[in-house]
């Protein structure tokens, strides 16, 4: 996954920014990263991206991530079998 692929796909959160949120504000918790522009507060299909990247910062290593299309079309899927919501 590259820098600017989107990891929320519901609000448009790249990894590049959500990369940043993690460098600059430090949070404690990988819920926290909802205030980096509302990432996985949609569908939830980001969060565990998001996680993987809070991790990966913690530990100072690159995350495993996939790559944009392969994330993009797992939504789908995420979606079709009730595990959330897009918003509107």
């Amino acid at each position: 996954m590259q820098p600017d692929d989107e990891l929320c796909l519901c609000f448009h959160v790249t990894r590049r920014k959500v990369e940043n949120y993690l460098r600059v504000e430090r949070p404690a918790a990988p819920s926290q990263l909802a205030d980096c522009y509302g990432a996985g507060t949609g569908c939830g299909w980001c969060r565990p991206l998001l996680r993987k990247l809070f991790e990966a910062q913690r530990a100072q290593a690159e995350a495993d991530l996939p790559d944009a299309a392969d994330h993009a079309s797992g939504r789908g899927e995420h979606i079709a079998t009730g595990g959330g919501t897009p918003p509107k």
